[in-house]
């Protein structure tokens, strides 16, 4: 055949909007995220109802893609402790994804209800997510925003299961992955440090939910002025990077060391000494019976409270600024190698011993440099509630705005609203970088 004269492939066949509406009926907006449109939805034949996520095309190639990655991934698991994806519609303008309505609480809200909290129930959460966890990295997918936001019960029933939400970041591992993703004070030294990483991230997120279930604690910290969000996320960096944490006294001695061990092998620094899912699954703390049943309900909710009270609506202002330096365009490479630009002379290897000055939210603190995405279009156009995750009925504190982020100036692209912000460089808006 000449050239030229080739034949287009087959047309793609693609639903009308009325095969979606037909089946479902879609109430009004829950709430309007980075990429996509969170709607209530009811089968119109067995009045069930589920959760919609509805993307924009036009909204440009990040959000299409990202569309296709979450349809791809949720369509690969099929696990007891994962949100199931239930339908999925391709119209010419629109992405429609439905899946299971998870209407249980969120974890912290059920240890605040009851009136004895163990070990033991904590172990009880753990290995839930340790068992989806494990599953999800038998087919090489890496979750990448593991926290207590996104675990939630299913149902409000007594022995409600747990179920892992929001697979928007989740990314199939195809070799190590380099993009920096995540929720900050869940975020592995590997990506805080630059290097290329993978499902090891996932279980260090997990000793993080562990440790802060067992105490009410955060791990990583820092004294400095919540309001001071160079210095804070600085420090807080350094602190992830050198594995800086400790079993504070009075907060952990009343847990056992069994449960301490477990949180210290998923929490070490070096990936390849880090427990796997299925290693951390067999310990004596999540399957040997090694866990306490002594309450230690009091302690925890204090902390609890003390610690967690304002951040659903803290974190959304701090992300987008903690990783957007983590994602700084590829020019702060050359100020670093540049002393004269402001940046130290080695960003090779970022150290938690050096104290450079704070850096400003277009450079990498510590000589932390990552690739430029692309800004999704529409990404600006609202500030979604952090914490409420696709598939979990929103509670009422869901409905609060949050503040508007500093350097307001300068646009940011995040990961479900809890993830990476990016600069938007149309030099480099057509390279992806997983």
């Amino acid at each position: 055949m000449p050239f030229g004269c080739l034949t287009i492939g087959e047309k793609k066949d693609y639903h009308s909007p009325s095969d979606v509406t037909d089946k479902y009926d879609l109430g009004q907006i829950v709430k309007s995220e980075e990429f996509c449109e969170i709607f209530r939805a009811k089968d119109r034949t067995t009045m069930k109802m589920y959760t919609c996520k509805k993307f924009l095309k036009k909204d440009g190639r990040k959000v299409r893609k990202a569309a296709k990655n979450e349809i791809a991934i949720l369509k690969m698991v099929k696990h007891p402790n994962i949100l199931q994806l239930v339908d999925v519609f391709e119209t010419k303008k629109e992405y429609f994804l439905f899946l299971e309505l998870a209407t249980g609480r969120e974890v912290f809200d059920w240890i605040l209800d009851q009136g004895y909290y163990s070990e033991r129930d904590t172990s009880n959460v753990v290995r839930q997510v340790l068992e989806a966890v494990a599953y999800l990295h038998s087919l090489h997918i890496v979750h990448r925003n593991l926290k207590l936001e996104n675990l939630v019960y299913y149902n409000r029933l007594k022995n409600s299961k747990i179920v892992i939400s929001d697979f928007h970041l989740a990314k199939l591992e195809n070799g190590l992955i380099k993009e920096p993703c995540g929720t900050p004070e869940y975020l592995a030294p590997e990506v805080v440090g630059r290097q290329r990483y993978g499902r090891p991230v996932d279980c260090w997120a997990t000793g993080v939910i562990t440790y802060i279930l067992l105490s009410g604690n955060p791990p990583f910290y820092d004294e400095t002025d919540d309001d001071d969000y160079e210095n804070h996320d600085k420090n807080l960096f350094r602190k992830i990077l050198a594995g800086d944490y400790e079993f504070d006294s009075p907060y952990w001695d009343e847990i056992s060391d069994s449960a301490k061990s477990l949180v210290a092998r998923l929490m070490e620094v070096d990936q390849d000494q880090r427990l796997t899912a299925q290693e951390a699954i067999n310990h004596e703390w999540i399957s040997g019976g090694a866990a306490s049943d002594k309450n230690i309900k009091e302690n925890v909710c204090a902390q609890i409270e003390k610690n967690f009270a304002r951040a659903k609506w803290k974190k959304a202002v701090r992300v987008t600024t903690i990783m957007k330096r983590l994602r700084a365009p590829e020019h702060s490479d050359a100020k670093a190698a540049n002393p004269a630009a402001g940046a130290p002379a080695d960003s090779t290897a970022p150290q938690a011993a050096a104290d450079p000055p704070a850096p400003s939210s277009a450079t990498a603190p510590e000589g932390l440099t990552a690739p430029v995405t692309e800004l999704p279009a529409g990404a600006e156009k609202s500030q979604p509630a952090p914490e409420a995750s696709a598939g979990v009925a929103p509670s009422a504190e869901d409905h609060q705005q949050p503040s508007p982020a500093p350097h307001g100036d300068e646009p940011a692209s995040r990961c479900n609203g809890e993830a990476s912000a990016a600069l938007h460089t149309p030099a480099e808006a057509g390279d992806e970088q997983g």
